[in-house]
């Protein structure tokens, strides 16, 4: 257990829900409205899972902060998850956004939006045919799909504690056995995940050298670095013995840069000079509306194409109506060409590495043994004393009840971290001072447990 104090912990946590009561009359009005018709009163109910009695209700957001129906204004290091990482209301975004909107949003046909989006990708990723999709979920779905058509194989193999959306493929674990089971919290798995997923820890070349041996593998869907279960950085030569195995094995290898794209324009692929047939990108790329997209090789991309019948291209499991949407179109290439420039990114992971050396000073001070990592524009802590090497590693150090009191503990002082794992990430538009407040508010909490 990260923190044994848990008497201590408990008081604090009371003493945060209480502040929290009396600083937030009007989100308990709106939420005491809302739960006739929304269970727990939000609109999904992984909300829920915010700490405090009810959520925050947010009036408006710019740049990097927002405003509450309360009106406190909030450092955003969450922004929504990455969803908002080009930061809220992007004047280039908005308005482009704001003018396709004035000349309709979806037609089942292209707009020039779409070769020049489509090309500005290819130049960040190197794979030159891309297609688009709503969400980072929907490319995945799409890539797993066109992996089992291209090479006759049912599986995919996934990282253990990966994360790549709801595709029902990737809620797959190991047990203490090596099993691959379900992993814990999945809602209504459709089939038991072993039917469908191989799964292989993180870094271990040996393991995934026996799972793409029984070639029944078509795909290896993978996050260059794992970012939703505590940041797990490859380790060196790592990605190249993934790129030989696939190679060696016939394996479509698929990388969703996702939540990766902080390490730079072109994500880990770019900076580390990766070698995928095929990537993911979402949520950042469209300024803040639905948008994800998925490239590929032109070899894949050809083999893909052969193999479908222009009679039955539009009912094979692949896209939606809603797919390549002009709106979202025009979101993509506004924020890719005026927003998350390459001009950007220097300043982005200058804010990550100030916020990383304060929360690294106040562990230093008081002694404290946990650990952050950086990457990017985006940096995280973890309860234990050095860097996970693996998903199973930075699980087996989680503490829920003190994740969420340093999270009521930030809410409560106006800054809001990535909920359910302590990372921030950082917009263009965030400032040394919005680090500031969070480094303060920070040594304030560990003072809290420790001193």
């Amino acid at each position: 257990m990260p923190y044994e104090d848990r008497a201590r912990l408990a008081g604090l946590w009371q003493a945060e829900i209480d502040l929290f009561r009396a600083q937030r009359p009007r989100s308990a009005q709106l939420f005491a409205e809302a739960t006739p018709h929304l269970p727990d009163g939000v609109p999904m109910l992984w909300m829920a899972k915010w700490p405090g009695p009810w959520p925050v209700y947010v009036q408006s957001a710019s740049g990097s902060h927002f405003l509450d129906v309360d009106g406190i204004d909030h450092v955003d290091l969450c922004l929504g998850d990455t969803g908002a990482m080009c930061g809220h209301a992007p004047p280039p975004a908005v308005a482009a956004i704001s003018a396709q909107l004035a000349k309709g949003s979806t037609f089942m046909l292209p707009t020039a939006d779409a070769a020049a989006a489509a090309a500005l990708l290819a130049e960040r990723f190197g794979v030159p045919a891309w297609q688009f999709s709503l969400s980072a979920t929907d490319a995945n779905r799409s890539l797993i799909r066109y992996a089992r058509q291209v090479t006759g194989r049912p599986k995919i193999v996934v990282h253990d504690y990966c994360y790549h959306g709801t595709v029902d493929e990737a809620y797959a674990t190991l047990d203490d056995s090596g099993a691959v089971v379900e992993r814990r919290g999945t809602i209504g798995a459709p089939v038991p995940p072993s039917l469908t997923t191989a799964v292989v820890p993180f870094n271990d070349i040996e393991a995934l050298e026996v799972v793409l041996a029984t070639g029944e593998i078509a795909a290896m869907l993978m996050e260059p670095a794992l970012t939703n279960i505590g940041i797990v950085l490859p380790d060196p030569g790592y990605h190249a013995a993934v790129r030989e195995l696939c190679t060696r094995f016939g394996v479509i290898l698929i990388i969703d840069e996702t939540h990766t794209l902080s390490a730079g324009p072109g994500g880990m692929i770019a900076r580390d000079g990766l070698d995928p047939d095929a990537v993911v990108v979402g949520k950042s790329i469209g300024g803040g509306i639905p948008a994800g997209a998925y490239g590929m090789t032109a070899s894949f991309s050809a083999l893909v194409r052969e193999s479908l019948e222009l009679e039955d291209i539009d009912v094979g499991g692949v896209g939606g109506t809603l797919a390549g949407n002009a709106l979202s179109l025009a979101g993509i290439r506004a924020t890719l060409s005026q927003v998350l420039t390459a001009d950007a990114f220097p300043t982005m992971i200058d804010r990550a590495t100030e916020w990383t050396v304060g929360v690294q000073s106040a562990l230093d001070e008081f002694h404290v043994p946990w650990q952050v990592t950086q990457l990017g524009a985006r940096a995280e802590y973890s309860f234990r004393q050095t860097a996970p090497h693996d998903g199973a590693e930075a699980a087996h150090a989680d503490d829920f009840e003190l994740q969420q009191y340093l999270h009521l503990h930030a809410l409560n002082r106006g800054i809001l971290i990535t909920p359910f794992h302590n990372m921030a990430l950082m917009a263009p538009s965030t400032t040394a001072a919005d680090v500031e407040r969070h480094t303060v508010a920070f040594r304030e909490a560990v003072v809290s447990l420790f001193a």
